[in-house]
């Protein structure tokens, strides 16, 4: 084989990547990159679906961490042991969220017939003004009746999927409580212990990186659950006052449906207005559909804005994005968690990008 030799005679002895041009070896260098981050993240998720029953667990823990963080030092400073306030704390907790399971599940409960029939109804009425397409929405209807009666059987009978399931809720409730309790007591130790193990620069880097990270969650936790309570609080009187069957039920979808972005209150919101359209008729709907537009523009021009702290502000595509993402990956439980470990995530990279700006 001949080496091609340039005009000056020599055999061109560049290695062969040197001899694309500049912006190609750019680009291909920039394409390994993205691929090898792409095959990372992705084994790293594969790797966190894998391992749920553990990782679940903790992101809740390090939610209900960040949402009750602050009780801890109060109780501190007026002579409560750490490990007694953790105590205290997580037994509150206990009490709290199961409080508001049992009421939101005794809402649901005694709620969904009327609410499954006021969907089948309403679906009949719009298959006779909107024809085809009416039939389309009235056998959806009839089919999340069916699926409604189905899950409040199984609520009421105490059976969700198998003792398997019921077994993993429960052992992943434990490990989340115990996992609560041990970052309220020892979460102020978190920085000591990151800098016994990396250097003083990497180490205060990681500091800032997590504690970002937990005010972001911090700030999506206390800032959900007000506005929450708030918007179901709000929906809950309309609902009452216009005479809505089921309304203690609606208002708990709404309660929910917060946590999830967009999705949760344009569900919350549209089985509302069709339960008020089997019942009272067009003009009940469009009331019950001006009490959810009413305060979903409060929520969005007042509520967010004064509430939600500015450590999870982010772009409306994002939240979207990492919605669908997460139900994706993790259905329900990937929904509820994708915002606030989007949110956290998003802390990391300010913390970073400004670190680097400052070296730059």
């Amino acid at each position: 084989m001949s080496v091609e030799r340039p005009p000056g005679g020599q055999p061109d002895q560049r290695r062969p990547y040197l001899m694309l041009p500049p912006a190609l070896r750019q680009a291909a260098a920039w394409s390994a990159a993205v691929i090898l981050l792409i095959a990372v993240a992705s084994l790293v998720v594969f790797a966190l679906v894998e391992l749920r029953a553990a990782t679940v667990p903790l992101v809740l823990a390090l939610l209900g961490a960040s949402l009750l963080y602050p009780v801890v030092p109060w109780l501190v400073r007026r002579g409560v042991s750490r490990s007694l306030a953790a105590g205290l704390t997580c037994a509150v907790l206990v009490v709290a969220v199961g409080g508001v399971i049992a009421l939101l599940v005794n809402s649901l409960v005694h709620s969904a017939p009327q609410i499954a029939t006021s969907l089948q109804e309403s679906g009949q009425r719009l298959s006779e003004w909107l024809g085809p397409v009416g039939a389309k929405i009235r056998h959806g209807l009839d089919n999340a009746k069916g699926e409604t009666n189905s899950l409040v059987s199984t609520l009421t009978n105490g059976v969700l999927s198998g003792l398997g399931l019921l077994t993993q809720l429960v052992t992943g409730g434990v490990l989340a409580l115990a996992l609560v309790f041990f970052f309220l007591r020892d979460g102020h130790r978190t920085g000591d212990a990151i800098r016994s193990y990396l250097p003083g620069r990497s180490a205060e880097t990681v500091i800032a990186c997590a504690e970002r990270a937990f005010e972001a969650m911090a700030g999506f936790m206390r800032g959900t659950t007000l506005i929450a309570l708030i918007d179901a609080g709000f929906i809950t009187i309309g609902l009452v006052a216009l005479g809505v069957p089921g309304a203690p039920g609606l208002g708990a979808l709404v309660f929910m449906g917060a946590y999830i972005p967009f999705v949760g209150a344009f569900l919350s919101g549209t089985a509302a207005v069709l339960v008020a359209l089997a019942d009272g008729g067009l003009g009940t709907a469009l009331w019950v559909l001006g009490v959810v537009l009413t305060v979903q523009m409060i929520e969005g021009n007042i509520l967010q804005p004064v509430i939600q702290s500015r450590t999870v502000e982010l772009h409306p595509a994002t939240v979207m994005v990492a919605v669908v993402a997460g139900s994706g990956i993790a259905g329900i439980i990937g929904a509820l968690l994708a915002v606030p470990v989007c949110a956290a995530g998003m802390g990391v990279v300010s913390v970073l990008r400004g670190r680097a700006g400052a070296r730059g």
